[in-house]
């Protein structure tokens, strides 16, 4: 089987994976994911795809992710993944839709506004 690349986003993070068949070893920038992603619900997160589609330990995920926080990179990640086995397997799209991983997160932050604070937070206002 030749390796399936597919990419994520999430808010400013984007995850490219390089799916081939293997045994489950999923890789982060050079790095185990469970190192990359220390804790159990980003593990969680990185892992929903395969878990959902029932593939879990058929197939080795080479990721690389840039920019934005650890949970924008986990569901970048759990996207790309997801894209990707349905890229193999379209019957499995079902499955992953009904779950909500196949739609892309559009939310992004909102940008801070002028004479504001921030987006929306104003200034203290004071009767003096």
């Amino acid at each position: 089987m030749p390796t399936t690349n597919t990419s994520g986003r999430r808010k400013t993070a984007v995850a490219r994976i390089y799916l081939s068949e293997g045994n489950g070893n999923i890789t982060v920038n050079g790095k185990d994911y469970k190192e990359y992603f220390p804790t159990l619900p980003l593990q969680y997160i990185v892992n929903q795809s395969s878990e959902v589609a029932g593939v879990a330990g058929q197939y080795d995920v080479k990721v690389n992710v840039a920019g934005g926080g650890v949970k924008g990179q986990a569901e970048a990640v759990r996207l790309a993944i997801a894209k990707a086995i349905v890229e193999l397997d379209a019957e499995k799209k079902p499955a992953l839709r009904a779950k909500g991983l196949m739609t892309r997160d559009d939310r992004m932050v909102e940008r801070k506004k002028p004479g504001r604070r921030k987006a929306r937070r104003r200034f203290q206002f004071s009767k003096r």
